[in-house]
């Protein structure tokens, strides 16, 4: 009897607490027809039609049962699939995985989604038998792409519509030269299906305490990769950079930060001693320092355990003119405890990446 009651008594539990954590979910399937967009006069000649593709994806539905998900309107996320034709025989296909998460405005009827993951081309650069493809230095290529749709969930039963546009960034971030890249602006129509629908349970409001602080947080961060210069078959280099900064939390979602980078990048030094042998009419002597000082000012979002963070700076110490002397950082964080994060972002000057950053760091 005893046995029996506990069997009860575990089976009551896990119902209950299904019931109070539904794990709904959604998936879309989008067809897209676009343009690729000429922000470069070196990809004029790879634009020849319109690229079209699809999108499937995985939307995990919130409904408040945790504090982060009504702090922002009830959030999806998930993953997508996508794949796009390119329309040019120079630059063939990609396919690509991503994690999104899906936000939500104007009564839920408008979603604005973010992806942030990594594509497949299948037909790169190669300086003999596809030398025209400029916009792809290597096969895998760091890809973001973003939705802004007008989106009825439950016009029938589990289904519903959705239409808009999107925007399919692909770039490999000079891991390997060359890469002018290439964005997609496109038109999308799909549908979407709700699945265990006669069971979604409404939202619930926030209880959290609007008032939040913490104090000034100190943060060092280890960011680290490999990278090439524009120039082709230069050969790739590993970089170091070491970040040293503060925060302060503004609220729950948002902080403010100020420090400094060191750059030790290898293929700096490698491009000033070809640019001294290659052109000497530019007076690059050869013996300018490689190394970089920068001082920045940034912003950190938090969602959950990730969060979104972009920077701008300024070298202080700059012996050799690269790109100019303001740099832009941004990517995603994830916090492992409160403590320990990892961290993947894009270092450029303005839309011109110089390396993705794979990066470690603690925070106290």
């Amino acid at each position: 009897m005893q046995k029996l009651l506990t069997y009860i008594l575990l089976i009551v539990t896990y119902v209950s607490f299904s019931q109070e954590d539904p794990k709904l979910f959604t998936l879309d399937a989008n067809y897209f027809y676009g343009t690729i967009l000429e922000h470069n006069p070196d990809i004029s000649h790879l634009i020849t039609d319109h690229p079209t593709g699809l999108i499937l994806s995985y939307n995990r539905k919130t409904y408040g049962f945790k504090s982060w998900e009504s702090r922002y309107n009830y959030p999806d996320w998930g993953f997508s699939l996508v794949y796009q034709d390119m329309k040019n025989q120079h630059l063939g296909e990609n396919y690509g995985l991503y994690a999104h998460y899906n936000f939500y405005f104007l009564k839920r009827n408008l979603m604005f989604r973010i992806g942030q993951g990594i594509a497949y081309t299948t037909n790169p650069y190669d300086k003999e038998e596809n030398f025209r493809n400029v916009a792809y230095g290597s096969d895998l290529l760091s890809s973001t792409y973003v939705m802004l749709n007008y989106k009825k969930e439950r016009i029938y039963k589990g289904f519903g519509l959705q239409a808009g546009i999107s925007i399919i960034h692909y770039s490999n971030a000079n891991f390997r030269a060359p890469n002018t890249s290439t964005n997609t602006f496109a038109f999308n129509l799909g549908a979407n299906y709700l699945f265990d629908y006669k069971d979604e349970p409404d939202y619930i409001p926030s209880t959290e305490d609007k008032k939040f602080k913490e104090k000034i947080k100190y943060n060092l961060a280890l960011r680290s990769g490999i990278n090439e210069s524009d120039i082709n078959n230069m050969g790739q280099f590993p970089f170091l950079v070491v970040s040293a900064y503060t925060d302060k939390r503004l609220n729950r979602k948002s902080a403010i930060q100020v420090g400094t980078d060191f750059f030790f990048s290898e293929f700096l030094k490698e491009l000033i001693l070809f640019y001294s042998v290659a052109f000497p009419e530019d007076n690059v002597s050869g013996d300018e320092d490689w190394k970089r000082i920068g001082v920045f000012v940034g912003h950190e979002l938090f969602i959950n355990k990730m969060s979104f963070e972009t920077q701008l700076g300024y070298y202080v110490y700059y012996p050799y003119d690269f790109e100019g002397r303001f740099y832009n950082r941004l990517g995603l964080k994830r916090y492992f405890g409160g403590k320990v994060f990892g961290a993947v972002t894009l270092k450029s000057h303005g839309a011109k990446a110089e390396a993705v950053e794979f990066g470690i760091g603690i925070r106290l």
